[in-house]
């Protein structure tokens, strides 16, 4: 972290030393210049001899600094310009040369799809992007520091494919950390698919493992009630959660996301229909049911997950770009927008930020809606596995989730963040 000086501070310590030097000067003239009878030439050789002192000790001060810019990796500083007392998701996208902080075709566990250079994208200025928050600076990343500093540890993502995306950029970041590549694995050897519901990568260097779970809507999919109409093919049910849920309470960092499945394409219109206890709510709509679902979520965290040991975070809902009037049109821009044009809200966002806000566990939210809503500049566009597709959902790696993890990992490895009390 940088923090830089203070000029009221300085302007302060400035006036103080003027006033010693004048009134040393005072004595030093009325005590030994007696010769001196006319007082106006007194007042000009006082004035004199405070310019010149005054000249010396800048001269000082510009040779030898005492107010220097201090540089200190993922610890957040006293002052009121760090990640942990300012809002780092108020902020804008500068551009980075630093930027990407990996190649995703040199990571074995970057999916195919979401390498949008490796698909034949030749416009690289998207990966030259770095979120510049407006009132503190996030830490310069450092991958062996931060595989030192979880070494041992255990890092959980839940939710759908755009968590998948951020667990995939996160280990693609970590390992440009690693010497013997080979010293990173799928813990069951499976490869990076769309469809498995479980993912680990294990980091053997460091003894650390990073998960992934699919559960995209985070409560219980159940099968059909009996005397169900023939429009219910499935049931969510919104008072149980996720019955792999008894997988994540061991870990020592737990990032959760959901959203983009609760729209009725996803559910009513495949027979999905919400219930609670013994009886389905046909009539509950999509935005009642997401507010129960996370109710149950924040229920279980406060009675299943022990927060002394583990963080918790909730990511919101992540911009899409689609146009048209049908929202079907994905036009990929080439630079990042000037106006969010209303995608910086978002009413699952709202409701994620009110839940949390009332669960009595301390969960930490990473609100990205604002962030992602410049970038449709970094969407897969028809740069994916599968081109006939556009996709103005997913983000294209590296890109816009990798500064996500930057977010997460000033949080984790703060002094004053929730991990490292």
């Amino acid at each position: 972290m940088v923090s830089g000086f203070s000029l009221s501070s300085l302007f302060g310590h400035f006036r103080s030393v003027y006033y010693e030097v004048f009134s040393f000067s005072n004595k030093l003239i009325k005590g030994h210049c007696k010769i001196w009878i006319f007082q106006p030439f007194y007042v000009l050789a006082s004035g004199s001899l405070v310019t010149f002192l005054l000249a010396i000790m800048c001269a000082y001060l510009y040779l030898f600094p005492k107010f220097q810019p201090v540089t200190d990796s993922y610890e957040t500083p006293k002052s009121s310009n760090s990640v942990g007392s300012c809002n780092v998701f108020e902020g804008k996208w500068i551009q980075d040369e630093t930027y990407p902080l990996y190649n995703a075709s040199d990571c074995p566990f970057a999916e195919r799809g979401f390498n949008c250079l490796a698909n034949g994208r030749k416009d690289r200025r998207y990966t030259k992007w770095r979120w510049k928050p407006n009132n503190c600076e996030i830490p310069s990343f450092n991958a062996r520091e931060i595989l030192e500093k979880l070494r041992g540890k255990r890092i959980a993502f839940v939710g759908d494919s755009l968590s998948r995306t951020q667990w995939e950029s996160m280990i693609c970041l970590l390992m440009t950390g690693v010497e013997d590549k080979r010293s990173v694995y799928e813990i069951n050897g499976n490869k990076i698919t769309k469809r498995i519901r479980f993912l680990g990568v294990r980091f053997s260097s460091f003894n650390l493992r990073i998960d992934f779970y699919r559960s995209v809507f985070l409560v219980h999919p159940g099968p059909v009630p009996r005397h169900a109409p023939k429009r219910v093919k499935s049931t969510l049910k919104l008072d149980q959660m996720d019955h792999i849920s008894n997988e994540w309470t061991d870990t020592d960092v737990l990032i959760f996301n959901s959203g983009h499945w609760w729209t009725r394409t996803k559910l009513f219109e495949m027979g999905c229909y919400f219930q609670v206890g013994g009886s389905l709510k046909l009539g509950m709509p999509t935005t009642t049911a997401f507010k129960a679902a996370l109710n149950t979520w924040a229920s279980w965290v406060d009675t299943s997950i022990n927060t002394n040991r583990t963080s918790v975070f909730f990511r919101t809902f992540e911009a899409s770009h689609w146009s048209g009037q049908n929202r079907n049109s994905c036009k990929v821009s080439r630079l990042p927008s000037l106006d969010t044009k209303g995608k910086d809200r978002s009413s699952i966002s709202d409701t994620i930020i009110d839940v949390v806000k009332k669960t009595a566990a301390p969960v930490t939210v990473l609100h990205v809606t604002p962030m992602g809503a410049f970038r449709g500049d970094a969407h897969v566009g028809s740069w994916s596995d599968n081109p006939s597709v556009p996709d103005c959902s997913h983000w294209c790696l590296p890109g816009v989730p990798d500064m996500w993890n930057e977010i997460l990992f000033s949080y984790l490895l703060s002094k004053n963040g929730t991990y490292l009390q």
